[in-house]
């Protein structure tokens, strides 16, 4: 039997291209695997016969959907992943599942090689491959945009002249990743940065500028998940789907953001994650009434790195395990119901009530039924101070002397 590689195909230009650019390269077999992550778009039947027409002797599609919602998007749910503040990890978060899918799938068929089609600048190119390296230490790894210098012009002229049925063109130069926690977009003009992104840019979010009428949503949160939607009960894949769906209409989730990628270069990116910047604002403000004060602190500085090690492809390493830990344990009063409207735009918190919260309405109130002693903020204030008063005491008898 000749050599067989399995490929991480999404249906794109690079991919499907890269079926036959790797069999006259390698002279290898190549086995088309595309994962559903909720990318939507075209139906995956579809994806899997165009594979089989650019020249893969087998095509295979694992429907991932469920999975990933629930085991790879919860987790940057509760640790209200936003790389530089910004970005939900769309691309980021998906590669782990899809890297497990490819491991599987090449044991499976009996593969001795992983191919994806990544570039040599980007971040998925080290996301996939230290992913295989740890779930599939056995394997080999291409990635013939880069190993074989199949550069975006030469796909598109390979493409012409093998007449393989892709979509991507001259005339349309974006490249895009989407899945049902978000979309990427990026190249084309949006490469030179002082370009403003056109309307054709978006799909997942409408035009904030008119929206309709301001939508309000309750969302229901158990242990930092959300299970209900206006007292309606949801999957994880269920909530992302409908806030995709009423936030994206109100143009919620639109990020232009330069981006310091991990190999060193910044890079201009849109996306749209209209359910996920939703829940994560709602997911936040839960947190703010149900988190003790000194664990939501540190928990922001674990989130940060927890963030950074999934953006810089770590999802299985030992740290990244670890702060996964600790983060759960966070969630355990993470329970209750924000109240959120959606219009033009903004994803604004209206109301929240939690059994588990730490908020004492008889000791915030001012009024009737103030049960805070404040007599106590006194003594408190003299020794909270303490330190910094004596530290000016000495600054002061120096000066003077």
């Amino acid at each position: 039997m000749s050599d067989r590689v399995v490929l991480a195909y999404s249906g794109g230009l690079d991919t499907s291209v890269a079926i036959g650019w790797i069999g006259e390269a390698t002279g290898a077999e190549v086995i088309a695997m595309a994962v559903d992550v909720g990318q939507g778009g075209e139906d995956l039947e579809t994806v899997r016969q165009r594979a089989l027409n650019c020249g893969a002797v087998e095509a295979y599609v694992a429907d991932a959907r469920d999975e990933f919602a629930s085991e790879y998007c919860m987790p940057a749910l509760k640790a209200n992943g936003l790389y530089m503040d910004s970005y939900p990890l769309v691309s980021a978060v998906s590669r782990p599942v899809i890297v497990k899918h490819l491991v599987k799938a090449a044991k499976q068929f009996g593969a001795t090689t992983v191919a994806h089609g990544c570039t040599g600048k980007g971040n998925d190119q080290v996301r996939f491959e230290v992913g295989i390296q740890t779930l599939g230490p056995e394997l080999k790894c291409i990635a013939p945009v880069r190993d074989l210098a199949l550069t975006r012009e030469k796909a598109i002229t390979y493409a012409e002249n093998n007449n393989l049925p892709i979509a991507t063109t001259k005339k349309n130069p974006f490249s895009i990743d989407q899945n049902v926690w978000g979309r990427a977009v990026e190249t084309g003009f949006l490469e030179d940065i002082w370009n403003a992104p056109t309307k054709d840019v978006y799909d997942y979010t409408d035009d904030p500028t008119f929206p309709p009428a301001a939508d309000e949503v309750v969302i229901t949160f158990e242990q930092g998940v959300p299970v209900a939607l206006d007292g309606k009960p949801v999957t994880p894949l269920q909530a992302i789907q409908e806030l995709n769906r009423r936030a994206g209409a109100q143009g919620v989730g639109r990020i232009d953001i330069v981006e310091d990628r991990l190999v060193g270069i910044k890079s201009r990116e849109i996306y749209e994650a209209p359910g996920a910047m939703a829940l994560i604002a709602a997911h936040k403000e839960l947190e703010n009434v149900t988190i003790e004060r000194e664990q939501a602190r540190f928990k922001k500085t674990v989130g940060q790195r927890w963030t950074e090690l999934v953006y810089d492809g770590q999802w299985f390493s030992p740290l990244k395990k670890s702060l996964d830990v600790f983060i759960e344990d966070t969630q355990k009063y993470v329970n209750g119901d924000i109240r959120m409207e959606l219009h033009a735009g903004r994803a604004t918190v209206t109301g929240r009530r939690s059994s588990t919260g730490l908020y004492d309405f008889n000791l915030a109130t001012y009024d009737e039924g103030d049960s805070f002693d404040q007599s106590n903020a006194r003594g408190f204030i003299e020794l909270f101070g303490m330190s910094s008063k004596v530290a000016s005491r000495r600054e002061q008898g120096l000066a003077e002397g």
